[in-house]
């Protein structure tokens, strides 16, 4: 079985699991999860009993939910592409420290921006849940400006998984209005780097549903129902 991702639409932060999956160039396949409708359904459940993406089948049938999960089992195996660090290095404390921040920090922040639009606020609470919302994002940004500093990737002087995290959530500054990235130089550069990285734009061609160009080991989509299938057979 090849492993296979299930990722979010529209705009999920199953994103920088899809990039990783690219950088990393092993066999993969994608299985697209509509967002809120079919990631909260019964038959995704039985994937994921939470309900949320990104969730990722191993190629022996193991299920592995949450990006950071996800993304230090395939840094495991991007090791000699410098994606990831052995486990008892430095380099791999710094890049837990990384995602932890981004998961805990970064995208967190964006959750009270989010839960305005997706639910309807209006008046006071929404005006409440915006101005926290941004207070929470103009600091995460700040934040992540002076650890970034003068640096060309978040780790260092080459990409890890770590940058792969940023972009899918970096890029949600299109639905809030709250923050102009460009006060942030150091991010503004790193995210147009990313943007224009191979992996990133063939991520988007997917999200988006277009003709998509990959420069690793993509091998096609499979329907949640053939996923299930596969799943129930190998049982």
């Amino acid at each position: 079985m090849v492993q296979t991702l299930l990722y979010g639409v529209p705009s999920g932060c199953s994103f920088g699991s899809i990039v990783a999956l690219e950088w990393l160039g092993e066999p993969y396949r994608l299985c697209r999860i509509q967002m809120p409708e079919i990631v909260q359904g019964a038959a995704y459940r039985q994937i994921n009993p939470v309900g949320e993406t990104p969730t990722l089948v191993t190629a022996t049938g193991e299920r592995i939910s949450e990006s950071m999960a996800i993304l230090n089992h395939l840094g495991a195996r991007g090791i000699d592409k410098d994606l990831a660090f052995a486990q008892g290095t430095p380099g791999f404390d710094r890049l837990n420290q990384m995602l932890a921040f981004l998961n805990t920090s970064f995208f967190a922040a964006f959750g009270p921006l989010w839960y305005a639009l997706e639910h309807g606020a209006e008046g006071t609470e929404k005006e409440a849940l915006r101005a926290y919302g941004a207070a929470k994002v103009s600091k995460a940004h700040a934040d992540l400006e002076v650890m970034l500093g003068d640096k060309d990737w978040l780790l260092g002087d080459h990409r890890t998984l770590a940058d792969a995290y940023f972009i899918g959530i970096a890029r949600w500054t299109k639905y809030h209005d709250v923050v102009d990235r460009r006060d942030y130089p150091g991010l503004q550069r790193l995210f147009d780097k990313l943007e224009a990285d191979p992996s990133v734009r063939f991520a988007h061609a997917i999200e988006r549903g277009e003709p998509a160009v990959s420069t690793g080991g993509f091998e096609g989509e499979v329907t949640l129902d053939d996923l299930l299938r596969q799943q129930a057979l190998a049982a």
